[in-house]
């Protein structure tokens, strides 16, 4: 065990936890959103996030972007790269949503279905991605589908630089970009959940939603939004992690997926607020146990943390229902 590097460097450690957490944070805020308005576990959303990443690597790739572009074209790219993932991963979840999960519905399937049926979602994407898509554009985008199930690397868009040093923590210019762009945008999603009038329809589906029916909402559209911006949110993580991590593969929604909804569960799933939180602890918690450990014990350390803080708090750090969040 490292306790000298993980006490000598603990401030360098904290950045480098926060900046990765804050993508888990994103794709968290998808698990969280659907699981406190339909209490389903949507555990394709993973996919949903993978997606994102092959968008803005196609957008890349059909763009011809070299390394370290001038900072004009770098800051049209990313802009271009967010919209792009975000209208890919919005446009996946709602599609899994319309195709998949309403029929369901409207049968009033038992949640064990739901849960299946995300599953094998989760896996058709998995296949889709690394076996099907290479065989059809393979020849048309080889540098995207030419090596099926491999990592793919990407283009380095910004090239990560110390801004600043506080004692020997330093601080890059890439992590400053995630955590500031996570915090961001959760909270605007926070305050469109509490101060918006569509806001005020999905929490008031979340808590009751025959009421809210007999109120006027349209539940039916309150469930495709949440499902869009979840999507949305995921589609901003993938641009995230194109550009701290520069590479992307068919599976890389497993792992993630299952620490974006780890991460959603310790701060207490359905509450929007305590997916930045738990995501944010998570990785922090995982990059001190990589120090103290190794690099391959990180997915392990995740884990039992998740099972020894339901052992003491089962709701989470947080725990509060989307039905019953407030400013």
């Amino acid at each position: 065990m490292h306790f000298d590097e993980l006490i000598g460097h603990l401030g360098q450690h904290t950045v480098d936890g926060l900046s990765k957490g804050a993508i888990y944070a994103l794709i968290a805020l998808g698990y969280t959103l659907v699981y406190g308005v339909l209490r389903l576990i949507n555990f394709a959303h993973s996919e949903v996030f993978m997606v994102g990443t092959f968008a803005v690597l196609i957008l890349w790739n059909q763009l011809g972007v070299e390394n370290n572009p001038p900072i004009g074209q770098a800051i049209l790219l990313l802009v271009l790269g967010l919209i792009v993932a975000a209208v890919a991963s919005g446009g996946t979840a709602l599609a899994l949503e319309r195709i998949a999960y309403r029929p369901l519905r409207r049968k009033n399937a038992p949640p064990l279905i739901f849960l299946i049926t995300a599953i094998g979602l989760s896996l058709v994407f998995v296949e889709l991605f690394g076996q099907v898509l290479p065989k059809l554009l393979g020849s048309v985008l080889p540098d995207v589908f030419g090596r099926p199930r491999q990592i793919i690397g990407m283009p380095t868009i910004i090239q990560q630089e110390t801004l600043f040093t506080i004692g020997n923590t330093a601080i890059t210019n890439i992590q400053l970009i995630v955590f500031v762009a996570a915090v961001v945008m959760m909270a605007l999603l926070d305050w469109f959940i509490n101060r918006t009038r569509y806001g005020r329809g999905v929490r008031a589906v979340a808590q009751n939603p025959e009421t809210a029916a007999l109120m006027g909402v349209n539940q039916e559209r309150v469930i495709m939004l949440i499902f869009v911006i979840g999507g949305i949110m995921a589609g901003a993580a993938a641009l995230l992690w194109s550009m701290r991590f520069g590479f992307t593969q068919n599976s890389i929604g497993f792992v993630l997926g299952l620490k974006a909804f780890t991460a959603a569960v310790l701060g207490g799933i359905g509450n929007l607020r305590g997916a930045l939180l738990g995501g944010l602890f998570l990785g922090i918690v995982e990059v001190y146990g990589a120090t103290l450990f190794a690099s391959n014990w990180e997915d392990v350390i995740a884990f039992v943390v998740l099972i020894v803080v339901l052992m003491f708090r089962p709701t989470g750090l947080l725990g509060e229902s989307l039905g019953r969040a407030r400013a």
